[in-house]
């Protein structure tokens, strides 16, 4: 919403209850998905590492939500990735995919349990089959959240994540977190790319299933 309605208590009359037929460009991720391709380029102190990694990343709808008039429909996801070969979590991320049907407005919220949160943003047509978010440190809004440590060590500038929709039913994500390390002149752009496979179908949100 960019002009804000003066009353901003009274909820929407008529929401349709069925997520799944109301995630814009976000329906093509509900589901279970497997990826066994992923890459990973980190910051090691002689420069980066490249490091495979096998990922399995759940997104299952949720009830539509309301702040006041504003409606988004989400799908809420855990997304657990292993070193090939190995059992041990390598990274483990949580938190939700939001679509506004109202401005086209699309938003990734993650956590990692490494003590990092941020809020990113995108723009994109109901039918978008590609789409970009980004979140910047220091900003009001779709901003970057990490403790002391991190913002002394690895503080997160920037990220960014382009997913693109493909027709044999996959789809794959390009992630870019621009760190500022402590000791190094320039920023490291921190890589995460892989393409998921579908393995098991969403559960349809609890208000779609009465």
């Amino acid at each position: 919403m960019a002009d804000f309605p003066e009353d901003i208590y009274t909820e929407p009359s008529d929401i349709d209850v069925d997520t799944l037929g109301n995630l814009g460009p976000l329906a093509a991720l509900a589901g279970i998905w497997q990826g066994a391709d992923g890459i990973d380029i980190r910051p090691k102190p002689e420069g980066g590492k490249q490091q495979a990694f096998v990922e399995r990343m759940e997104l299952q709808p949720i009830d539509p939500q309301t702040n006041g008039p504003q409606l988004l429909y989400g799908l809420r996801y855990h997304t657990h990735i292993v070193k090939p070969g190995q059992v041990k979590t390598y990274h483990d991320q949580v938190g939700y995919w939001l679509w506004e049907p109202a401005t086209g407005t699309l938003i990734q919220t993650l956590t990692i349990p490494r003590g990092l949160v941020a809020l990113a943003v995108g723009r994109a047509g109901a039918d978008a089959k590609s789409f970009e978010l980004v979140a910047t440190e220091g900003a009001e809004a779709y901003g970057i959240l990490g403790t002391p440590f991190l913002n002394h060590g690895f503080k997160t500038a920037e990220f960014r994540i382009k997913v693109d929709v493909h027709d044999d039913g996959t789809w794959s994500y390009d992630e870019d977190t621009v760190l500022l390390i402590r000791g190094r002149a320039e920023p490291f752009h921190h890589r995460d790319s892989n393409t998921l496979v579908k393995i098991g179908e969403p559960t349809p949100n609890p208000l779609a299933r009465r």
